[in-house]
């Protein structure tokens, strides 16, 4: 059993993986973002009760890039006291356990590979979509992370006038909308033809990630993920229509895309990474 731990930018979620589940889950609110010490507090408060069951480690899942050799966390997306955080030591030392600290796109892709729906692929790539676009890389059954924790980032291609993440991302829908991906999917089920318009072009964007990644890492599946898939009945369609002009249609048809189904396969991919 290992404890696996997903920081976002809002809540901190931790529960322990036993026989590939979830079990004792727990969740808060970060509060006081602006103090390091505050929020650090708030995680290894979330943490301890978990630490009482026979654990053999912890694994933290985070939005950034991570020095993993390190567990050095940079730059958190969203919490500005995070500039440069020693979070394995500073963890390690509180509970006494071992720490592995990992980018949370790649939390979400080795969950799916060890658990989820891409256990039978030795080749795959996770994309998350929501706040932004971030991608997760397995090849040959082993989870790269790149020289940086860096590798993956497709979101951060140029695209049009900008950069791919800007189209792939909540983003695309406060600029088209003024508002947001979530009331943008209820306006769309309400019928309302602007938001379906603007969904449809999303699909059409999402599509050119999923050329970048066929074109760069030719994976057998791609598992797409992220609080944004949820809405993939208003832009799967213009999503694979996109795809008609991909150079090697063969290998598409032998790629392939799934949607993400369990809510905690983050969680268990940051378990995972005491075994990695």
């Amino acid at each position: 059993m290992n404890i696996g731990v997903d920081i976002g930018g809002t809540n901190i979620r931790a529960g322990i993986e036993l026989g590939g589940a979830i079990t004792k889950h727990h969740k808060t609110h970060f509060e006081n973002k602006e103090s390091l010490s505050s929020t650090l507090q708030q995680l290894m408060e979330l943490i301890r009760p978990l630490t009482k069951y026979p654990v053999k480690g912890i694994g933290i899942g985070v939005p950034s890039v991570v020095d993993v050799q390190n567990g050095v966390v940079y730059n958190v997306m969203n919490i500005p006291s995070w500039e440069q955080v020693a979070l394995r030591d500073i963890i390690q030392n509180e509970f006494n356990l071992p720490v592995s600290v990992n980018n949370d796109v790649n939390c979400f892709i080795l969950g799916e590979h060890r658990f989820g729906l891409a256990r039978k692929y030795k080749s795959v790539i996770g994309m998350a979509v929501g706040t932004g676009l971030g991608s997760g890389i397995i090849i040959d059954n082993h989870l790269h992370a790149g020289n940086n924790c860096g590798a993956g980032e497709i979101g951060m291609l140029p695209y049009k006038d900008s950069i791919l993440e800007n189209y792939v991302s909540n983003r695309f829908f406060e600029d088209s909308l003024g508002t947001d991906a979530f009331e943008a999917h209820n306006a769309a089920l309400e019928g309302n033809e602007e938001a379906l318009a603007v969904w449809e072009e999303f699909g059409m964007h999402l599509g050119a990630v999923v050329k970048a990644v066929m074109y760069t890492y030719d994976p057998e599946a791609i598992v797409l993920g992220g609080s944004i898939a949820k809405a993939s009945r208003f832009f799967k369609k213009s999503m694979l229509d996109s795809l008609d002009d991909f150079a090697y249609p063969e290998s598409l048809k032998r790629m392939t895309l799934l949607l993400s189904e369990n809510e905690n396969i983050t969680l268990l991919g940051a378990a995972a990474l005491m075994d990695v």
